[in-house]
């Protein structure tokens, strides 16, 4: 096998981080040629989910909240991370409740599972969709979470992209891979 191919092996690895939001490791690795790397960080994650949810008149749930890391308030799609001992979709599930107060008819379908970021993190997050989704209780935040419900007409939510008004790069390949399910071509 090339040697751009196989994994590096790992000499050393140590947790140097490990809160309830980050949890950090730091591995002294040998490449294939022979390198030998101090202190590669890598993130470690249970991994996340995120929901694309229409309501009976084809309306996108959408979510309008404060992202700390960017320091801004962005346009998504319910998304949230998996709990420890929690399946995707039980995680997705929930997340979908807490995050809208609405619910799916019928259980949520995992379309596919992504890579986030096979350079500095092992995560990966799984997109579910569901249809006929309609208000079913109260909102239930985290203590970071402070979150507007928007509904967006399906055909409306392809501008939303193209100009920019959703721009989490996850969200928008959740966007494009739902839509191409469905044979909306952009």
């Amino acid at each position: 096998m090339p040697q751009s191919r196989r994994p590096w092996k790992v000499l050393q690895s140590e947790i140097v981080l490990d809160t309830p939001h980050l949890r950090l490791r730091r591995d002294r690795i040998e490449t294939p040629r022979g390198d030998i790397v101090e202190g590669y960080h890598v993130r470690e994650t249970r991994g996340f989910v995120v929901i694309f949810a229409m309501t009976p008149r084809d309306e996108v749930v959408l979510v309008r909240q404060y992202k700390h890391g960017i320091g801004a308030v962005v346009l998504e799609l319910p998304a949230g991370m998996i709990d420890p001992g929690e399946s995707p979709l039980e995680a997705a599930t929930r997340e979908f409740e807490e995050e809208t107060g609405y619910s799916v008819d019928g259980a949520l379908e995992h379309v596919r599972t992504f890579i986030t970021d096979p350079t500095g993190s092992n995560g990966r997050f799984s997109l579910y969709f569901g249809r006929g989704a309609l208000p079913s209780g109260e909102q239930h935040f985290d203590a970071t979470e402070d979150i507007l419900v928007e509904l967006v007409p399906l055909r409306a939510l392809v501008e939303m992209v193209r100009d920019g008004t959703i721009d989490v790069a996850a969200h928008v390949a959740c966007i494009y891979t739902v839509l191409d399910r469905l044979g909306i071509r952009l």
